[in-house]
C-alpha cells in the first residue's frame, strides 16, 4: 500500500502517527511493516535486513546511539575516534531558531536540525542576501521542549532528543553545484564495511547505485532509481572504507555516511535505521544479502 498517496501531506502523516503513540512499539512496528511492505514481519527468526532493523529498534538500546544520531553531539564521537579532520566546519550551534546570528554567518552555509533526518530538516543557503529571517524561523519551526523524535518509525535512538540547530559550511559539487554533492553511505556490521549506496544528483533527479565494498555495481534499486551512468570510484576510496570501519566498531550495525569532494573526505552522519527499515529492494534477494552479516544481540539502555 502506498499510504503517501492517501495522506499526501507529511504533516498529516506525522499527526496521525503522533496520535497513535499510545500503541506499544511491537504491534505498531508490525502493522507499519505490513502496510508498507505487504508482508508479515518475522521477529522470531528475522533473516531480512528490513526485519532485523525492526528487531534492532525494539531490542538493541545502547545510550551511545543517542549521542551518534544527534547532529551536534556526534561531532564529539568523531573527534574521540581521532577523525576530527573529516568534520564539516562548524559555524554555530543554537538551541532555538531565534538565537541564530545571521550577521555572523558567511554568505553560504547550511542549517540542520540536530534531531532531524532527511532534506525536510536541512536548509541550504547559497546567498544570504536573499534569505528572509521570518521565512527562516518558519522553516525551522521547532518546539522549545523535547521533540518526540522517532515516533514515526518507533526509532528508539531518536526519542526525546533535545532540540537544536547546527550551522555548517555548505559543501558543494564544483563540477555541477546544482546537483548537490554525492553521498557515500557505507553499511557496516561490527566494524566491517560490506556494502555502500551512492546517492547522486540529489537536487536535479535523485539517483542511487548499490555497490559491494570492492566497488562492484550490484544493479539494485530501492525507493530511488539507479543512476543512468556508471559512477566513478572516488579518490581515497580505501581511506573512506577505513574511516567507515573506525566509526562503526561500537555497533552491530550502522550506516556511515561520508562525502568526498576532490579527494577530501567529510563526515555526514551515522544512521542506525536506514529508511526506517521500510524499503523494498529489487531484486528482493538484496534484503537477505544486507541482512546476512547483521548479527543480532540484545542490549537494554543503561
Amino acid at each position: 500500500m502506498n499510504y503517501k498517496k492517501i495522506f499526501k501531506s507529511r504533516k498529516t502523516r506525522a499527526r496521525i502517527l503522533w496520535k497513535l503513540r499510545f500503541v506499544p512499539d511491537r504491534p505498531m512496528i508490525a502493522m507499519q511493516y505490513r502496510i508498507k511492505l505487504g508482508r508479515r514481519l518475522n521477529l522470531k527468526d528475522p533473516q531480512r535486513f528490513t526485519e532485523k532493523l525492526q528487531w534492532y529498534k525494539l531490542y538493541y538500546r545502547d545510550p551511545l546511539m543517542r549521542q551518534c544520531v544527534n547532529k551536534y553531539t556526534v561531532r564529539d564521537y568523531v573527534k574521540q575516534k581521532g577523525l576530527e579532520e573529516i568534520l564539516v566546519p562548524l559555524y554555530g550551534h543554537y538551541s532555538r531558531p531565534e538565537e541564530i546570528d545571521l550577521d555572523g554567518l558567511p554568505e553560504r552555509f547550511v542549517l540542520k536540525k540536530q534531531h532531524g533526518g532527511g532534506g525536510h530538516d536541512v536548509i541550504l543557503c547559497k546567498d544570504k542576501s536573499k534569505l528572509r529571517r521570518e521565512t527562516l524561523l518558519s522553516q525551522l519551526a521547532i518546539r522549545l521542549d523535547k521533540v518526540p523524535g522517532g515516533v514515526g518509525g518507533r526509532e528508539w535512538a531518536y526519542w526525546d532528543m533535545e532540540t537544536g540547530i547546527v550551522a555548517e559550511e555548505l559543501l558543494e559539487n564544483a563540477q555541477n553545484p546544482e546537483a548537490g554533492v554525492d553521498d557515500y553511505k557505507f553499511f557496516c556490521y561490527d566494524g566491517k564495511a560490506e556494502y555502500l549506496v551512492v546517492d547522486t544528483d540529489r537536487f536535479i533527479g535523485h539517483k542511487r547505485n548499490f555497490y559491494d565494498r570492492d566497488w562492484n555495481n550490484l544493479h539494485v534499486t530501492s525507493d530511488c532509481p539507479a543512476c543512468d551512468r556508471e559512477i566513478e570510484k572516488p579518490e581515497n576510496y580505501e581511506r573512506m572504507l577505513e574511516i567507515a570501519e573506525i566509526l562503526s566498531r561500537d555497533f552491530p550495525f550502522v550506516r556511515v555516511d561520508l562525502y568526498n569532494i576532490s579527494g577530501r573526505i567529510f563526515f555526514g552522519e551515522l544512521t542506525f535505521y536506514p529508511w526506517s527499515g521500510y524499503v523494498q529492494f529489487r531484486p528482493d534477494e538484496m534484503d537477505f544479502l544486507l541482512g546476512k552479516d547483521f548479527k543480532l544481540r540484545k542490549r537494554t539502555e543503561v
